[in-house]
Parts: structure tokens; C-alpha cells; sequence
């Protein structure tokens, strides 16, 4: 079976997650940085990954809702948990088909602080494929500048978006 580009995004970031995970302590994932508003790695990767599940649930249900999220505490406490569950939710990614990505489906999400209600608009799967793979790069990059305060190296390329990333590459280096 061919795949997409959109699918080999997916399966870089979740690997580049299972890297990050394996690169940590327990003890770097849960520390909490003062710097960083006393968020953790933990935090930031359950974020990301939930909007990964996030995601998976609502091809089940036709609708996408990213409000209601699972925020299970075990992935942003529990490193080797968050690590199963990236590689589960890896493995329910890796088995979508190629043409499923130009369905239809309804997006819900909360975008005015003010207001209860969620707007419920029309997207296709492959464009909430690329939602949460942009929505990762930008988390990780955040979780990049954590890891460098805790002095924890990161996957090459980790943070930072593809376009950015070829960019540099082609850039002839200074002398």
C-alpha cells in the first residue's frame, strides 16, 4: 500500500517522540522548570499527543474535538507509559489508508475565551493530519529549549519545521 507524504509526517514526529522519550530520564520528563512557566516535558508531550488521539477518536465518531481531550496524567508523569502509548497511537496512524485522507469530517474546537461554544466546522482528515503534525513541531520546539536547560541533546531536527530545516541545509555555511 503507497502512502502519503501526510502519513510519513505522522510517523516521523511520533518517531521523533519515541527518540525524544528514550533521550530522557524519568526524572528530566517530570521536572518542573521554574523558566518555563514550571511546565515539564511531560506536559507538553501529553499535550501533543493528545491532540494525536484527539484525532484517531474522531475518525471513529465523524467528528474531531479537540476540547475534549483524554489529558492522561500517566502519559505527562509516566515516561515508559507515554512511550506505549506513542507507539500504539503510531500503529493506529500506520494502519489509515491513503485515500481516507480526503474524507470529510467535522472539526470542534474552542476558540474564543469569552463564549462556551465550540464552532464545529468542515475539514478533511489529511488537513487534520497536517494540523497535528504542525501542532507537535511547535510543542517540541518548546520541549527543545526545556531539554536544553535540563542539557539533554534532541533528535536532529527536532522542533523544528521541514521547511525551516531544508532552508538551513541549503543555506551555503558561513566561512
Amino acid at each position: 500500500m503507497k502512502r502519503s507524504p501526510l502519513q510519513d509526517a505522522i510517523a516521523e514526529v511520533l518517531r521523533q517522540g519515541e527518540s525524544l522519550l528514550n533521550s530522557l530520564s524519568d526524572r528530566e520528563y517530570t521536572r518542573k522548570l521554574p523558566n518555563v512557566f514550571g511546565s515539564t516535558v511531560g506536559g507538553h508531550y501529553l499535550h501533543c499527543f493528545d491532540h494525536f488521539h484527539s484525532l484517531l477518536q474522531g475518525l471513529d465518531a465523524d467528528e474531531i474535538n479537540y476540547d475534549h481531550r483524554k489529558r492522561n496524567p500517566r502519559i505527562e508523569s509516566d515516561r515508559n507509559f507515554a512511550l506505549s502509548e506513542t507507539l500504539r497511537i503510531l500503529r493506529g496512524f500506520a494502519s489509515m489508508s491513503t485515500p481516507y485522507l480526503d474524507c470529510p469530517i467535522k472539526v470542534r474546537s474552542k476558540v474564543n475565551y469569552e463564549l462556551d461554544a465550540a464552532p464545529s466546522i468542515r475539514s478533511t482528515v489529511g488537513r487534520e493530519l497536517m494540523y497535528a503534525v504542525a501542532h507537535a513541531i511547535h510543542h517540541y520546539a518548546l520541549i527543545a529549549v526545556m531539554c536544553g536547560m535540563l542539557e539533554v541533546p534532541v533528535p536532529a531536527g527536532f522542533g523544528v519545521a521541514p521547511s525551516t530545516f531544508k532552508y538551513h541545509v541549503e543555506q551555503p555555511q558561513a566561512a
